[in-house]
């Protein structure tokens, strides 16, 4: 493997991968080839996702994997899945589409993750974790004439799901392969030596034709059979962390080097040809190959564009997960009582200065969001006052356990509810577009939309001491740069705030981050504002005073299907009050991939788009 200690600045040469315009192009090259096909792919990775910004870490991780499987496999004939997709850049670079790569991200350019509509490499659209056993099972007893291979990470492999399609995967022995990249918080660090010989007896031909034949002979014995097979898993457990695969029904191999191009070659090659439901066990290093990338995981699984110094600006906007970081520690100072759960997203959620001071009250419960939620149902029953950090788009996982365990029992539950509304780069399936929709249907809820970081901070303390389940829902990145009180201050559940008070026949209502647009608008309209931070209840004394204006326009981050505008409507429905809403929100449409102002502009949730459609109403 070629180590680089900086990112390269300009485009390196690659001889060899300029040639490679699909997998096909692989299969005439030589071992040596190979290897030297990896280095340059890695080198091109480097520098044009440091031109682009984009996943940069996972991708390094399986370089060698991504060849080999690409080498030894008949894609697209053959399905490949990747699980979550962070890893797929060197996927995406050898199967078409390295000179797009530059477009990543970008508006009509390649999706962040695996999609099916892009290319027919992608054998099942990812972007949230854990679904790649699941898809491959399905795929595998659909189609048993193709080969199936899921790639997961041991991230991902935390997840029920994934262990949930292993067991369904174990019973019903379909010819698949499950390869466990484990690149962090490795099952067993057994690699090498004693380790990597017996992976080379268990995957060989020889150990093939064995187990085959006993198994043919023995299933006629019972007792033998089931004798032979003990003794078979605890060879494997004495030298590897195989048991729990093997006695969920999987043939385990490994752990091996998953830098290692001979012995890839040499296993995988052998299990290809294998019957049954493989599990192949592969240690790898995260960013390998980037010395600062390797010394940091955390901080180079995504990067943004490299920029000179000199271009570098100083932004002093506090992002709204910083908001919470630091509310979540000032009131968890004041109450003992305060537990904050995260699934995974410690960094992201905010939750690092807390995990650092309050470490006995702190739980990131890995990709499990379900766990997460009725965990803190769990200590809610017992008089604690937990705080669930998730991602909009994540919270949905659990959507069950939100309504049966924290809901219908009315536990005091506060939900932290980070990149709500459309999100940009990573695009549809990291947007939080439907978080209202599903939220205001349930019972005993309460549900607000700050405007702002002070708003913020005001509705994460109004949530918390609110006597049940509650949910503050905010947007990525940065917000108005709105200065923030430092009390602990709560509002009033369900009473709005008049923003601009105009003797007009038309007001606005804005619920949530796009308060800045909802001011451009009313300005040109001179009318008036409402900020009504909150969705559930709402405030129905200020909607019955504003019964009788010609025009009431709704203004939200959110689907405007199911949405705050959609609540309001029913609300003058419910009262038999006759009157003209217009609402604008998130259409019903999945909006690609694009910045976040871009999301915006397509889906006519910017000022002037909103200003146009009023004026040909009125």
């Amino acid at each position: 493997m070629k180590f680089f200690k900086e990112i390269p600045n300009s485009r390196p040469s690659t001889p060899l991968l300029d040639e490679i315009n699909s997998p096909k192009d692989l299969k005439p090259l030589t071992l040596e080839q190979l290897k030297n096909l990896a280095d340059e792919l890695r080198a091109f990775l480097l520098y044009q996702v440091g031109q682009t910004g984009g996943h940069l870490g996972g991708g390094l991780g399986v370089v060698e994997l991504t060849v080999v499987l690409h080498y030894l496999f008949n894609t697209p004939d053959d399905n490949l899945i990747w699980d979550v997709g962070h890893q797929a850049y060197p996927h995406k670079i050898l199967t078409g589409r390295r000179d797009k790569l530059k477009t990543i991200r970008v508006k009509g350019g390649l999706a962040p993750f695996p999609s099916r509509n892009e290319s027919e490499y992608d054998a099942f659209g990812t972007g949230h974790s854990s679904t790649s056993i699941s898809a491959a099972l399905g795929m595998a007893i659909a189609n048993q004439n193709k080969k199936t291979i899921a790639v997961i990470g041991d991230g991902a492999m935390t997840a029920g799901m994934a262990f949930e399609a292993m067991s369904h995967a174990g019973s019903i022995k379909p010819n698949m392969l499950i390869i466990l990249n484990d690149n962090d918080m490795s099952i067993s660090e057994n690699v090498g030596g004693l380790s990597n010989y017996f992976s080379r007896i268990w995957a060989s031909k020889l150990y093939k034709g064995i187990r085959k034949g006993g198994k043919s002979f023995l299933e006629n014995l019972p007792q033998a059979h089931h004798l032979a097979r003990k003794v078979e898993t605890q060879m494997k457990s004495m030298v590897s962390p195989g048991s729990i695969f093997e006695e969920l029904g999987l043939n385990y191999i490994g752990p091996v080097d998953g830098h290692d191009i001979d012995e890839l070659l040499s296993v995988i090659k052998n299990l290809k040809d294998f019957e049954g439901p493989q599990f192949l066990h592969i240690i790898t290093k995260k960013g390998a190959g980037l010395d600062p990338a390797e010394a940091d995981r955390i901080g180079f699984h995504a990067i943004g564009k490299i920029k000179p110094v000199a271009k570098k600006q100083n932004n002093s906007k506090p992002k709204y997960q910083d908001i919470f970081s630091e509310w979540v520690v000032d009131i968890a100072t004041e109450d003992e009582s305060l537990y904050a759960i995260t699934p995974a997203m410690r960094e992201g959620s905010g939750l690092v200065e807390f995990s650092r001071k309050f470490p006995e009250r702190y739980f990131d419960v890995a990709i499990a969001e379900q766990h997460a939620v009725t965990f803190a149902a769990g200590l809610a029953v017992e008089d604690k006052k937990p705080i669930v950090a998730i991602y909009s788009t994540f919270l949905q996982r659990a959507y069950d356990q939100l309504i049966h365990d924290v809901a219908l029992q009315n536990l005091d539950v506060t939900f932290a509810i980070d990149r709500a509304g459309l999100v940009g780069e990573d695009g549809p399936t990291h947007s939080g577009n439907y978080d209202l929709a599903y939220l205001r249907c349930i019972p005993n809820m309460i549900i607000m939309t700050p405007s702002n970081e002070n708003e913020t901070r005001k509705l994460l303390s109004t949530g918390y001491k609110y006597e049940g389940p509650a949910a503050i829902r905010y947007p990525r990145g940065t917000g108005p740069n709105i200065e923030i009180d430092k009390d602990l201050e709560t509002l009033e559940i369900g009473k709005s705030n008049l923003v601009i008070n105009k003797e007009s026949e038309i007001i606005i209502l804005n619920f949530g981050a796009l308060m800045d647009v909802s001011k451009n608008v009313a300005e040109k309209l001179d009318c008036s504002l409402t900020d009504m931070r909150f969705v559930k209840p709402l405030d129905a004394e200020f909607l019955k005073k504003i019964h009788d204006k010609k025009l009431i326009v709704t203004i939200e981050d959110g689907s405007r299907y199911g949405g705050a505008g959609s609540a309001v409507q029913e609300w003058f429905a419910d009262n038999n009050l006759n009157v003209t809403i217009k609402s604008f929100g998130i259409p019903d449409v999945f909006i690609e991939h694009a910045s976040r102002d871009e999301m915006i502009r397509m889906a006519s949730l910017n000022g002037d788009a909103i200003f146009d459609q009023i004026k040909k109403l009125i």
